[in-house]
């Protein structure tokens, strides 16, 4: 169980922290993102090396014959499909084995927000999050970095308190407004209201 005051790192960290190319590409992630700093890249990185690991396992003890085995991966696939990292119809062990880190990084909730059309940026995202002008049907979530499961996704919205839920907020006024200028030749698409 272990003592609270001595929590274990949930991320394993580079074993050479100072090479250019890794640097480089962890900086794109950062920036497309809107993440804070490489611990969350690190995070999702640790999450998506436990996901392989795992099918890898799997893949082994299925060729042994196990039968746990196939309990386990339909588990395991059945798991990653409710989280939206998968996608639906027949996923396999190789579709595990063939995820990347964008598919991790695009479950997170300050990146499903930006999706969604409710904050201009990600970064934009991240702050309406943990200010509390975003929630998840009825809960407040403030963590930018939860992985927001597939049947979660419909229902976040902005807070029903919040100041920004109403339809002449600033941001939700420069919103429509810069959806209206990117799709100039078709009705521009509405900006999602606060109780929808």
């Amino acid at each position: 169980m272990g003592d609270p005051k001595f929590l274990r790192r949930t991320y394993d960290t580079p074993k050479h922290p100072w090479e250019a190319t890794r640097m480089a590409e962890e900086r794109k992630f950062l920036t497309k993102y809107g993440l804070k700093n490489k611990r969350e890249l690190w995070k999702a990185q640790s999450i998506l090396r436990g996901f392989r690991r795992q099918a890898r396992d799997l893949q082994a003890r299925l060729r042994a014959g196990e039968e746990q085995a196939k309990r386990e991966t339909e588990g395991l696939l059945g798991r990653l499909t409710r989280a939206g990292i998968l996608g639906g119809g027949s996923p396999s062990l190789d579709d595990v084995l063939a995820l990347g880190i964008d598919d991790v990084l695009g479950r997170r909730y300050e990146w499903i927000v930006f999706r969604r059309g409710l904050a201009p940026t990600p970064k934009g995202a991240r702050q309406l999050i943990v200010h509390g002008h975003v929630s998840i049907g009825e809960h407040r979530v403030t963590r930018p970095g939860y992985l927001v499961p597939a049947a979660e996704e419909t229902m976040i919205i902005y807070s029903p308190n919040s100041p920004v839920s109403g339809d002449e907020h600033p941001l939700r006024v420069a919103l429509r407004e810069r959806l209206q200028t990117k799709a100039p030749e078709g009705p521009p698409t509405a900006v999602p209201s606060g109780g929808a």
